[in-house]
């Protein structure tokens, strides 16, 4: 019997058409993409390949609207695409267009699950719904949330310089639109420019669709590293993938010499829109820039300083990415150190001339693993978040925690270079009181005075951990995770209800479980403008609203054969309340929905142990202020309103047009904020 192959072939452009124009990088451009093999003929119907492509994760609908075309889809099961590993790279080709979108996109989602543990799953589409009670008028209400199976990609969406994720849409929207170069010795003017083309953006885009489907509420500006962070995370999932590409690894190695601190290619993103756009280099680069009175590049030298007064989301971003492709470059350094005594006789300094293809190879092979590390890493790190009004500093000790729990020996002190890279541009968390690795790692929390809390959710793991263990199907995944989360009854299992209507049993004490979480699990929810929860009708109380935002099985294994299983629960609880400052410039709090009343939220991450169920980590940003908590007084974390109020002044201050349109608030809820964010 023949064996089904592991992964399709599909040629494709390792960054963009512009590189295969150029002598010297035409031979690295074109690449062959391993993508997740997919048949036509599955049994299981939502993992058959379709023209389109249409699979189990993706559906390309190539529709222009600027000519009302629809392009016949690409067939990547017809014997000669078969034969000839996918369309040949062709500027030209819709339907290379269409198979060029696929072969990233999907390139991307294989290495999220690998970092996650899981299989990917999109936002869910939010439903809502007309419900009347007691003769009222009807009230709006969320309804149940639906299930997405396939990010729909539309290659020729529209005829301009943008291309976007659409959360309402659920959906990758790509442009294309006439060349302005500055210089026209860079690229001819007028010449088509297909952003569906550019591996970086397709990674970016994919990357921005994933982190919805794990944070939903990242797309809020609450503070402003929210939307730089959404930015800096799809940058470098971009950058980090162009170190799978074995051939362009190679060709950049040698022509730096292994300085890959130096001025290379895959420390650039999106080299032919930014030209395209009238720039004189790429669009981005993490670790340099194109001064255009020299008209030279320079490298990059953190001052400390931009993390306090750089805000624009796009710039704020690069700070991200910089510190996170820093942090590679030590390691990488460190990984070669003994190869570069080798090559150079114990000086350290290689003799002039090209190098030799074996020290290419061998440093290669180092600098893919390292970034094949660091990736990871980066990814890991999302389930060690709060999922709520996340910052920089939130992010590196996510980075510090999902490390240190999968990998117990740091040998080649990844950690260390991580922290250094943040510290030199001062970015630095809040709430620890020195710059450690045991500082930044989150601390297995004390849960002796809440174990009848903490009981409550456990029976409830148990009965999702027989039930989710050893599903594979993504639709089931989703089903599952929805009956366990909202609640579902139903003749086989009448016993089963979902975690919301669980945690708003009423516990006994609830002060130290609050403390744990931050957020509130009892009676007293209006007075601080918290919404109120409908699971026990009429007889419900004050008890408050939380909402279980999501749950996931995760299972990672290390570098050293080390495995983790877990599983997260993510809680998130909103409140409105109206901010002002009284005569002596003082913040003033006062709870309650209202006409120009913010909403601001508090979440908490709690990770178990999938084996044992004890909590490993609760990853809180309080909406109740911990120190009233310990006084047994119940009160929204005024710091947290101030600074909210602060953002949202200088928001007004800097006369963002971004903000002015997506700023927080309850009207904003059908926005699309990645299409007004990159058009600007």
């Amino acid at each position: 019997m023949i064996k089904k192959p592991p992964f399709r072939k599909l040629r494709g452009y390792a960054f963009d058409p512009s590189l295969s124009l150029n002598l010297d990088t035409a031979v690295i451009n074109n690449i062959t993409y391993k993508v997740r093999w997919e048949d036509k003929d599955d049994p299981d119907p939502e993992r058959r390949l379709k023209p389109g492509p249409i699979g189990e994760y993706l559906e390309v609908v190539d529709y222009d609207p600027t000519v009302d075309k629809f392009y016949e889809p690409v067939n990547l099961d017809h014997p000669y695409i078969l034969a000839q590993d996918g369309l040949n790279p062709s500027g030209s080709n819709p339907q290379f267009h269409q198979q060029m979108v696929y072969a990233v996109a999907m390139t991307t989602i294989k290495n999220f699950e690998a970092g996650l543990g899981r299989p990917v799953l999109w936002s869910p589409r939010q439903v809502m719904m007309e419900e009347r009670t007691n003769g009222n008028p009807p009230e709006k209400k969320r309804g149940p949330d639906v299930y997405v199976p396939t990010l729909r990609i539309y290659p020729h969406a529209m005829r301009e310089a943008n291309a976007y994720y659409s959360p309402q849409k659920k959906a990758l929207l790509f442009g294309y639109f006439s060349a302005q170069p500055a210089d026209v010795t860079l690229q001819m003017p007028d010449a088509l420019t297909f952003t569906c083309l550019s591996h970086d953006i397709i990674a970016h885009e994919t990357t921005h669709a994933i982190l919805d489907g794990l944070h939903q509420s990242y797309t809020e500006s609450s503070n402003p590293d929210v939307l730089a962070f959404h930015e800096a995370f799809a940058d470098i999932v971009a950058l980090f993938q162009h170190f799978t590409f074995s051939d362009v690894l190679k060709n950049q190695i040698a022509a730096t010499r292994g300085d890959l601190a130096s001025q290379n290619l895959l420390g650039k993103l999106a080299q032919e829109f930014g030209i395209a756009i009238g720039s004189y280099g790429s669009l981005r680069d993490a670790i340099g820039s194109f001064d255009k009175e020299t008209k030279t590049w320079k490298p990059k030298e953190p001052n400390g300083d931009e993390y306090r007064t750089v805000m624009e989301p796009h710039e704020r971003g690069s700070i991200l990415v910089a510190a996170i492709f820093e942090a590679f470059i030590s390691i990488y350094k460190n990984r070669v150190s003994d190869l570069l005594r080798i090559a150079s006789n114990g000086s350290g300094i290689l003799p002039q001339g090209q190098l030799s293809p074996d020290l290419v190879s061998r440093m290669a092979t180092e600098a893919g693993k390292t970034a094949q590390h660091v990736l990871n890493m980066c990814i890991r790190a999302l389930d060690y978040c709060p999922p709520v009004d996340i910052t920089f500093g939130d992010y590196l000790r996510g980075i510090i925690t999902a490390d240190s729990d999968l990998i117990e020996d740091d040998n080649r002190d990844y950690r260390l270079a991580f922290i250094d890279a943040f510290r030199k541009r001062g970015i630095y968390p809040s709430g620890i009181k020195h710059l450690s690795i045991e500082s930044l790692a989150y601390s297995i929390p004390d849960t002796f005075g809440i174990q009848g809390q903490i009981n409550i959710i456990v029976n409830f793991l148990r009965e999702y951990r027989s039930e989710i263990l050893n599903e594979k199907r993504r639709s089931e995944i989703f089903k599952i995770n929805r009956k366990y989360i909202a609640g579902q009854y139903d003749d086989d299992k009448p016993e089963i209800y979902g975690l919301h209507r669980r945690l708003l049993q009423k516990f006994d004490n609830s002060f130290d479980f609050e403390k744990l979480t931050g957020l509130l699990f009892s009676e007293g929810a209006r007075e601080l403008g918290i919404g109120v929860s409908d699971a026990y009708g009429n007889e419900g109380g004050d008890w408050p609203s939380v909402s279980v935002q999501s749950l996931h099985l995760a299972s990672r294994v290390g570098p050293d054969g080390n495995q983790v299983n877990q599983i997260i629960v993510t809680l998130v609880q909103g409140a409105y309340v109206s901010i002002s400052r009284n005569e002596n410039n003082e913040p003033t709090i006062t709870p309650g929905k209202k006409e120009g009343s913010t909403r601001v939220r508090g979440g908490c991450t709690l990770i178990f142990d999938l084996d044992s169920l004890q909590l490993r980590y609760a990853i809180s940003k309080p909406l109740l202020s911990l120190e009233k908590l310990n006084d047994r007084i119940h009160q929204l974390d005024e710091g947290r309103c101030s600074a909210l109020l602060q953002h949202h002044q200088e928001m007004r201050v800097s006369q963002s047009r971004f903000e002015a349109y997506f700023g927080m608030g309850p009207s904003n809820a059908h926005n699309e904020p990645f299409c007004f964010l990159h058009t600007h």
